[in-house]
């Protein structure tokens, strides 16, 4: 049986970088108004761990983002399937990336979409054509690398 899994990027801002995410993936943001609530009722939470974005409820300290097809637990709101967990970090990022996205839209849509993801506050870093490989590599408003096949 495989295992399920999840993408989490450590980050200093998780609800702005989890929105930049969800645009360039076009993926869902979630809400979080059911467990935030719940926690709370439970005393688990309080006021200052968690902020209201777009009218729902978000945790401060973590964000995340799904795929718009996939399940989600009504519970919580977490996604269940393909899905990217944004979390809060004390440490500045400091090095190059050792995993990064590859975002494949195809040779027809790439200008297309490096240019909206630099209206979303991705920044390009190089354009490269080489060894049968033709790809943009960009950062995103973290500066965290990816690229755009």
């Amino acid at each position: 049986m495989a295992v399920e899994w999840q993408l989490v990027v450590d980050c200093a801002e998780p609800i702005p970088l989890a929105r930049f995410w969800a645009a360039a993936l076009e993926y869902e943001p979630e809400d979080n108004t059911a467990i935030v609530e719940y926690a709370v009722a439970a005393g688990m939470a309080g006021e200052d761990d968690y902020t209201e974005v777009d009218g729902r409820k978000a945790w401060i300290q973590a964000a995340a983002i799904r795929h718009p097809d996939d399940p989600v637990d009504e519970a919580t709101g977490a996604g269940l399937g393909r899905r990217v967990l944004f979390k809060a970090v004390p440490e500045p990022k400091s090095v190059k990336n050792r995993l990064h996205v590859d975002l494949r839209v195809g040779p027809g849509r790439r200008d297309g979409v490096v240019e909206r993801l630099e209206g979303l506050g991705a920044s390009v870093v190089r354009t490269v054509e080489e060894h049968g490989s033709s790809h943009v590599t960009m950062r995103d408003p973290e500066g965290n690398e990816f690229d755009v096949q």
